[in-house]
């Protein structure tokens, strides 16, 4: 299993997984012609791939997904509670509604229940062979529940949004603090921090920290959170909104 992120923060998201016969793309809050070059430079076309996986409708998530619908066969896995959010943009034939524990093709997916101001929230856990693959953005909080589900993974991709203090000395105004700040928000780095620090294990090579934001963070102060939580023996990569990673093999 392999991944790479496209694009990863407030003005868009998207990333791509690849488990050698079903690839799949996790969000589309890019354009369809940037995700097109994007592929092409690594020898990828939509053909190669199985499907795209939702985690929420708000637009950072979802801009250019009307387009790779027009453009591609692909059908777009989600929740059925999602649908009444998306039904503008994705045809109801093109939706394969999912259960908290479902398969496309050989690879095993299962749901994390994310809180946030959007309706059927979703993180996911990827498994395919020996591998697991977690994917979490856009949550105030992870429920005990999931935070269980999420021990000892390969690999990490998870918010760590904001600095608190950088968020509540800054310009936001104060209902945009509040809502960030909110059980149904986004994740500091601190909270993000503690999680890890609950949640790796010896199988876990690779973490991930994504949709940092523009104004309340910086990714040295992310990077410092979770280095003081968990120590440096785990590389700790910082997912940009403007630069593509590398391909990552879990």
């Amino acid at each position: 299993m392999k991944f790479k992120t496209i694009a990863s923060g407030s003005k868009g998201n998207c990333t791509i997984v690849l488990c050698e016969n079903t690839n799949l793309i996790i969000d589309m809050g890019i354009s369809y012609l940037t995700l097109k070059k994007s592929l092409e430079e690594n020898s990828l076309s939509f053909q190669d791939f199985s499907g795209i996986l939702i985690t929420h409708c708000h637009n950072d998530h979802i801009k250019g997904l009307a387009s790779l619908i027009k453009h591609t066969n692909l059908n777009v896995y989600i929740p059925e509670g999602m649908y009444e959010s998306l039904k503008e943009v994705v045809p109801y034939p093109k939706c394969i509604f999912i259960d908290d524990q479902f398969e496309i093709n050989d690879v095993e997916i299962e749901l994390i229940h994310t809180s946030h101001d959007a309706p059927s929230s979703v993180g996911y856990i990827i498994n395919y062979k020996n591998k697991s693959f977690v994917y979490v953005t856009d949550t105030g909080y992870i429920n005990r529940k999931f935070l269980a589900k999420m021990v000892n993974k390969d690999a990490y991709f998870i918010e760590s949004n904001h600095d608190e203090v950088m968020l509540m000395n800054g310009p936001y105004p104060r209902f945009l603090k509040e809502r960030v700040i909110s059980d149904s928000g986004h994740l500091s780095n601190k909270t993000t921090a503690n999680y890890l620090k609950k949640i790796i294990g010896p199988k876990t090579k690779h973490i991930v920290l994504a949709h940092l934001s523009e104004n309340n963070n910086t990714e040295e102060k992310a990077l410092e959170e979770t280095k003081n939580a968990i120590g440096d023996k785990i590389p700790i990569l910082i997912a940009k909104q403007y630069e593509e990673s590398e391909i990552i093999e879990v």
